[in-house]
């Protein structure tokens, strides 16, 4: 007898921990009618599978999550299930009880291979799948080989692997599956039947996710399974994890609270409040339900992106009021969001999404971000209290009108003009695309054409009509003119100019005029300035006018920074025949056509900036 105390045996690890499967895997779908948000790659499939027409490979991609690599054991089981008798064949409801279903659920068939691209890259693992290709299955119906992100293969595996894609036995198939597939080389997908997996949209999600929460005798609210299905982007295997983790948080009863405290998220009524203290010049409200957010968690860019998700939807509901109605909008925006979108203007909420987008940029770079948020909200409460552009042409013009819709706030007027204050001949000032157009009212002193009733830029425009660019853009920067008479053009050309540029000036006006031109060089005489020279003085002392005139000047004062940027011509040009005397119209330095009419003056980016 041994009297030495024998061990106790370890305690067995609880059965909750070693049984326990995670939700995304628990829940994968073992068959067709599983898939959800799939419906035409299922009836695709479903059809292939039922009439025989099964290709020797499929190329199955999407984003992260929706299916790919379960779609993929999925068609693995289809094509090898026997069927509870042993009797059966490919089916598109695999049994799920035979020994071919239920070692491939196992993941531990013999001729079910799963390969990871990610880590066999090279030509030795396609050379290990070419190998054993040429083998019979030892106990399934067919030979599967799923290749998980093949995208990742390097450009030889890829080669080698061609020709046993395009004619493989006829007991193997190929399922690829990849999230990247432009970078699968076309040779490949030409050899494959592609199939897109979408996206799975939001309502599909929220009724799967309270299926699964019900299975599971979790209680969730409405508006936790909405927060969870936006946050899954589409993607299935991401909400699954989402949602346990919600359930690890919240045990039996997850709340809508719970979920936005663990994505980090704001809550949407305070976004709301954060949203209309700022559109109404508000800003210390503002800045308090952004501190108190601050506290509570709330991530900044989140904040701003939540700006941004509220702007969008208010212009989609003031643009498409069927929005509003659309079941899977929260009760918070349904009711508070209508009442917004019907007050505010579609020009106001698109300079706020401009705002809110220019400074989710800035807070990304800010070496504080929540310093940076304040700073947007602090300008777009400053920009809430900024006239309109229709406003500020009323101001300067003094008139009536300028086409201002009904608003519910600062800043939230129309911004077309009315058909009294637009057009360059009637007013000084229009409202065209966002931008203060000015019709400058000072005429500007025109050159004085030759006096022989030839015009040298007539002349040089001949170069233009006959495609003679480079001959022409030396005219234009290289030669100062000195003489012009019928049939005599007397240049100075500058160092720079071809040496024979006079020799072929000559031969080419006699053609196109009908008429013997001689051309000489004076070397000696000055001579006047280029056209290029021309043109810059003629640019200059347009801008100098422009800048001068009273209603820009007032517009630059009212907007610092802003300057103006290009002066256009707005009434028609003239025709004009080369060579025709010119005596009393003024050249268009831009156009190299003659002005004899106002100019609108633009900002550099066509829109002053806030």
């Amino acid at each position: 007898m041994n009297d030495q105390p024998t061990a106790a045996p370890p305690d067995p690890a609880p059965a909750a921990l070693t049984a326990y499967r995670v939700l995304a895997r628990k829940y994968r779908p073992t068959t067709f009618a599983e898939l959800i948000g799939q419906d035409a790659l299922v009836r695709t499939l479903r059809n292939a599978i039922a009439s025989g027409r099964i290709a020797q490979a499929f190329m199955l991609t999407g984003v992260r999550g929706v299916g790919k690599t379960t779609t993929a054991r999925i068609i693995a089981r289809a094509l090898n299930c026997i069927g509870p008798d042993g009797r059966g064949g490919p089916t598109v409801s695999p049994c799920g009880v035979c020994e071919p279903c239920r070692a491939i659920i196992q993941d531990r068939h013999v001729d079910v291979l799963e390969m990871d691209a990610a880590s066999h890259t090279g030509v030795d693992d396609i050379r290990d799948i070419i190998s054993g290709v040429r083998y019979s299955p030892v106990s399934a119906r067919y030979k599967l080989y799923i290749i998980d992100e093949v995208h990742m293969l390097s450009k030889n595996a890829f080669n080698a692997l061609l020709k046993t894609l395009e004619e493989p036995p006829s007991h193997v198939k190929f399922v690829f599956a990849t999230t990247e597939i432009r970078k699968v080389p076309v040779t490949v997908l030409s050899r494959c039947q592609r199939f897109d997996l979408r996206r799975v949209s939001s309502p599909v999600l929220i009724e799967h996710f309270a299926r699964v929460a019900a299975s599971e005798a979790v209680t969730i609210e409405p508006d936790a399974t909405a927060l969870i299905a936006r946050a899954a982007d589409g993607s299935v295997r991401d909400g699954l994890s989402l949602l346990d983790q919600a359930i690890a948080l919240g045990g039996a009863t997850v709340t809508a609270g719970q979920v936005r405290d663990m994505l980090g998220l704001a809550d949407r009524a305070v976004i709301i409040d954060l949203f209309e203290a700022a559109l109404t010049g508000r800003p210390v409200v503002a800045l308090d339900l952004l501190a108190d957010l601050h506290r509570n968690g709330a991530d900044p860019l989140v904040v701003l992106r939540d700006l941004l998700d509220l702007t969008h939807f208010l212009t989609r509901a003031k643009v498409a009021p069927e929005t509003l109605s659309d079941p899977t909008t929260p009760e918070t925006e349904r009711t508070r969001g209508g009442g917004l979108a019907a007050r505010l203007t579609v020009p106001l909420l698109t300079r706020v999404w401009q705002l809110l987008l220019k400074g989710l940029n800035e807070t990304q770079l800010a070496p504080v971000p929540h310093q940076a948020v304040e700073m947007v909200i602090i300008r777009l409460a400053h920009t809430a209290d900024l006239p309109t552009p229709a406003d500020l042409i009323r101001q300067f013009t003094g008139r009536p009108g300028g086409g201002s819709g009904p608003a519910a706030g600062p800043g939230a007027g129309g911004s077309g003009p009315t058909p009294g204050t637009t057009g360059a001949a009637s007013s000084p000032v229009a409202a065209h695309g966002g931008a203060v157009a000015m019709a400058m009212a000072p005429r500007l002193e025109k050159p004085v054409a030759p006096p022989t009733g030839y015009d040298f830029r007539g002349l040089v425009q001949l170069f233009v009509e006959h495609r003679e660019g480079t001959l022409y853009a030396h005219l234009c920067n290289s030669v100062h003119l000195v003489r012009l008479e019928p049939g005599i053009l007397e240049i100075r050309p500058k160092d720079r100019a071809p040496r024979d540029l006079v020799n072929r000036l000559g031969p080419l006006l006699s053609e196109w005029t009908g008429r013997r031109w001689t051309v000489a060089a004076n070397f000696e005489a000055p001579g006047q300035p280029t056209l290029a020279e021309q043109d810059a003085a003629t640019e200059i002392a347009s801008r100098q006018a422009a800048e001068t005139h009273p209603v820009v000047r007032a517009v630059l004062e009212t907007f610092p920074g802003a300057r103006v940027g290009e002066i256009r011509d707005l009434t028609p040009k003239a025709a004009h025949p080369p060579g025709a005397a010119t005596a009393d119209a003024g050249v268009d330095p831009a156009s190299d056509t003659f002005d004899d009419g106002p100019h609108e003056a633009h900002d550099d980016e066509g829109d002053f900036e806030l």
